[in-house]
């Protein structure tokens, strides 16, 4: 392992991050304060429990998990998109450094900024609601290890990318929506016997439903399963990125 290009290549993706700190951060916060208005006011006035829980409480978790694997996966794909789109991937790719280090250095950048983010929506989720956190740790577990399967994923969405219209496409249109559909506002126990057996099928309910169990001790599917499914997800993101190195694919044409 090549300790100096990953450290490299992870400050350089950090300072980026910093140059643009403002935008970085004022977009979540706002976004997250439309949401408490729109959902946790309008809502939540008829809505007033799910689960035992105040429902402008009940939503900060799906609202976290909502920002954080978009802006996992934005940041992640632009940082190595940017390298092909402008020829640089190619002294990255002739260096003495294996799949490995490129992997750890960018992922672990966008993993990062994700976890910064996320840490101000929780912030700002305090300013419109009080809720309480339960199980801190397994809650700080979860967090980063959805900040790493979805810069993995937004690794290989820029990979694949052949223009900027193709880095949106798939944050757009699939995982904004699985996290909607994926009990982000609600609980899958308020949906009809046939739904609830459909929404089984996403795997972004698991994910927020073992997060949510971290703050409030209920969850939508056992704790265990949601690991379970975090940890082949990542397994899978790793061995794709490893294909793709072995290859060529996409990096060297």
């Amino acid at each position: 392992m090549n300790t100096r290009a990953i450290v490299t290549i992870y400050r350089m993706e950090m300072a980026r991050f910093f140059r643009t700190l403002t935008q970085s951060f004022v977009s979540p916060v706002l976004s997250t304060s439309l949401y408490f208005v729109v959902f946790g006011a309008a809502i939540g006035s008829k809505i007033q429990e799910v689960d035992g829980v105040e429902y402008g409480a009940f939503i900060v978790p799906g609202l976290m998990m909502l920002t954080i694997m978009t802006q996992a996966t934005s940041n992640a794909s632009f940082g190595i998109y940017f390298p092909k789109f402008i020829g640089t991937i190619y002294e990255i790719l002739s260096a003495p450094v294996s799949f490995l280090d490129v992997t750890i250095g960018y992922v672990g950048a966008a993993a990062t900024k994700s976890l910064f983010i996320g840490t101000v929506i929780l912030v700002t989720a305090r300013m419109f609601v009080d809720f309480s956190i339960q199980n801190p740790f397994a809650m700080l577990a979860f967090l980063i290890l959805t900040c790493l399967c979805f810069s993995l994923l937004g690794f290989i969405i820029g990979i694949w990318a052949s223009n900027f219209e193709q880095l949106q496409l798939i944050p757009l249109l699939v995982i904004t929506p699985l996290v909607f559909l994926g009990g982000t506002f609600y609980s899958i126990s308020m949906l009809p016997p046939l739904w609830q057996s459909i929404t089984l099928f996403n795997p972004v309910l698991y994910l927020i439903s073992g997060f949510r169990w971290s703050f409030y001790g209920h969850a939508d599917v056992p704790v265990s399963i949601s690991l379970l499914a975090i940890s082949v997800f990542t397994l899978v993101c790793m061995l794709v990125i490893r294909w793709i190195f072995k290859t060529g694919w996409r990096i060297r044409s």
